[in-house]
Parts: C-alpha cells; structure tokens; sequence
C-alpha cells in the first residue's frame, strides 16, 4: 500500500464528513488534503484510544520528532511520507503541526475547561490550525481569507463538542465550559445522566449559537475571489450547519442519542453546494473586470 493510499483508506474508513468535500478538488490537492486529514486522525487516535497517559504522551511525542523527519525530507511513517510533497508545494508551516500536536496534547492535561477562552486555545489548536493548513493547500488571495479558514475551523469543532456531549463526558471529559453549566445551573454529572430538562437544553441552545456565530465570522471574511478555491470548506460548511439545525429540531436531545447525517444526504448536500459555487464562480468570470 503505497503512502497515499494509506491515507485515502484512513478517510475513507473513519466515515467523517470531511471526505465529501474532498471530492470535488483536483487530484493533487485531494492527495495533499487528504494526506493533512489522516495526520491529524492518527494524532487524533492516540488520545482517543490509548489507555496509558504515559503511553499517549511518548507516542505524542513520537509523532513530533517525526513532523521533524518530514520536514527534513526522512519521512519514515506513511502519512509524513505522502505530507512531504503537500509541505514543499504548499510551504506549510512546520509549527502548525506541532501546534495540532499541542492541541490534541490538551486533551491528556485537562478534562474540564473553566470559561470559554480556555476552550477557544483548544478548538484553535485542535481545528483552527487545521484550517489554516487547508487554506494553504486550496488557496487564497487575501489574507483576510485565513480568519475565515481559523473561524470555520473552531466553528467545526464547536458543532462537534455539541454533538457528542454525551460521549466525551462517558470518557470523561466535558467541553462545555464550567462557568457556562453553573450559570444555567447544570451539574457536570447532568451530563452522564441524559436528564432532559429546560435548563439543559437553553444551555445547548447557547452553545449553537455560539457555533453558528463563528460560521458567521468565517463567512463574512471569506474574500469573494477566494470562495471557488475554498469550496471544500464552504462544502463542510453546509453539512455542518445542517447538523446544527438538526440538533436543534431534535430538541437537543443530544445527551439521548447522537445526531448525524447519512452519507447520501451529506453526498447531497456536497453536490449542491459544489454546483452552487461553480456556478457562481462562472458569473464572477463574466462580469465586467472594471465592475
């Protein structure tokens, strides 16, 4: 199996909605961002899976020293052998991988977050960065274009700490920030007993908005001439925010059941927005260059 099809069938076997967006891209930069998505699924994987912190940490670790190999052209892992390619064409920075690294790393520091500046590092550090590399492999050119790609990140990561709740506090660890559970009077324990209640769900409720507020950022400092070349994120963007409206028409019952999308409709969505923006990419070619 050579590198980049190992980093295909890790994208394709974790079933994230992230691949769908991956298919409209040319194929040089479906291998780049795809090669981006299983680095951050193996760092990923370390926290989520292994039992031993020391453990995690050493292979945290690891991965660090091997960032290192990449960068130097010593690749020796498969996924840091097909990033050396996307890392020279694209001059991605070596300390956004690190940073990710440092983020993910987070997760063995700390399982409670006091207020949601401290969460906000986390969702930088964990998604924001990853969409700044992304950005840099779709291309851009305004600068304003990367707070769009950082916002959308943490709004990614905001829609999936609300969507999976009930499963992190299961391993242990609540997002929700702490000052924001004490003011609607919830008890983190709340969290593992699944008791609906109009408390709980006015605070799910603030913590959509909080989520859509950032794709609203994203959105409103994405440069126009940018949006064709970031269509990937914009794809993201439109089953994400689905997702959003389809735990709030559930009634925020996420701590019952999780809410996700079948893969058709996420297919779906992918396709029309993809047609969307290459539509509108063609009009923003006809008009007149003075206008």
């Amino acid at each position: 199996m050579s590198p980049d099809e190992y980093c295909k069938t890790r994208a394709v076997s974790s079933g994230s909605s992230f691949y769908y967006s991956f298919l409209f891209l040319s194929e040089e930069k479906r291998r780049s961002i795809t090669a981006l998505y299983a680095f951050c699924r193996e760092v990923d994987d370390i926290v989520d899976e292994c039992h031993d912190e020391n453990v995690a940490r050493t292979k945290l670790e690891w991965w660090r020293t091997e960032i290192q190999h990449c960068f130097d052209g010593e690749a020796r892992h498969p996924v840091t052998r097909a990033l050396q390619q996307p890392v020279e064409t694209y001059n991605l920075p070596q300390e956004y991988f690190l940073e990710i690294i440092d983020g993910m790393e987070m997760d063995l520091d700390k399982n409670r977050y006091d207020s949601f500046p401290e969460l906000a590092l986390y969702c930088h550090r964990v998604a924001g960065v990853v969409g700044l590399l992304s950005a840099e492999i779709f291309g851009y050119s305004n600068r304003a274009t990367l707070k769009y790609a950082e916002s959308l990140g943490t709004a990614f990561q905001l829609t999936n700490i609300l969507r999976d709740v009930r499963e992190d506090a299961q391993r242990g660890r609540i997002y929700l920030p702490l000052d924001e559970l004490l003011h609607y009077r919830i008890n983190p324990h709340d969290l593992l007993s699944g008791l609906p209640g109009e408390r709980m769900s006015a605070l799910l409720e603030f913590q959509r908005k909080r989520a859509s507020d950032y794709y609203r950022r994203a959105m409103n400092s994405l440069y126009e001439q940018d949006r064709f070349a970031q269509r990937s994120g914009l794809i993201m963007a439109e089953i994400y925010q689905t997702l959003l409206d389809e735990i709030a028409a559930d009634g925020y019952r996420v701590l019952e059941h999780r809410i996700a999308l079948t893969p058709l409709r996420k297919l779906w969505i992918a396709w029309k927005t993809a047609r969307r923006e290459h539509r509108r990419h063609r009009q923003r070619l006809k008009r007149p260059s003075h206008a």
